[in-house]
């Protein structure tokens, strides 16, 4: 269904709860997985997905159609993302390299974790990169955006986000 569709479905008080279904119908799994990769446990990824989507519901009304409403939720889901792992770091006064191990001990020990020797070793030097940059390949390598979508999402530059996807792939 095309964004106006649900938008439309969305504003419209007797359809609101169907098109609010159809939306996290669309984007849930998507979402789900962008978030997974940025704080590896299910749980928490779960927890975060729902939190997106709650915010995506209070806020629709103010959606303002700059953008496509994927890459509205994605930015939401993103700064979910950021917002967890610094709250995760100062509850526990963690500093940056102490998370990442915890996150890598998390792909060792999960059962809710599949997947060929390979990727999870890549999952384990993606964790030891700095959160933006593990962000931007996440997004570039994974979710196959495009850098202007990647800019829509994140408000920074392309030129910036090249460095930093550039700089990722080198570590």
């Amino acid at each position: 269904m095309e964004d106006q569709e649900l938008l439309f479905k969305i504003r419209n008080p007797e359809t609101l709860s169907y098109g609010f279904n159809l939306l996290v119908r669309a984007y849930q799994q998507r979402v789900y997985w962008h978030v997974r990769k940025m704080v590896i446990d299910h749980d928490d990824a779960d927890d975060l997905t729902q939190e997106v989507f709650i915010k995506v519901h209070k806020h629709i009304g103010s959606f303002r159609e700059d953008s496509q409403l994927f890459t509205w939720i994605y930015r939401i889901a993103t700064n979910e993302c950021l917002t967890f792992l610094n709250k995760k770091r100062r509850r526990f006064f963690l500093p940056l390299e102490d998370v990442g191990k915890e996150l890598s001990a998390k792909l060792d020990t999960s059962s809710d974790i599949s997947g060929e020797d390979i990727q999870i070793k890549l999952q384990k030097v993606l964790l030891k990169l700095p959160d933006k940059q593990r962000l931007v390949f996440n997004m570039k390598y994974f979710d196959e955006l495009s850098y202007e979508d990647m800019s829509a999402i994140t408000k920074t530059s392309v030129g910036a986000l090249k460095a930093s996807y550039h700089h990722a792939v080198k570590k």
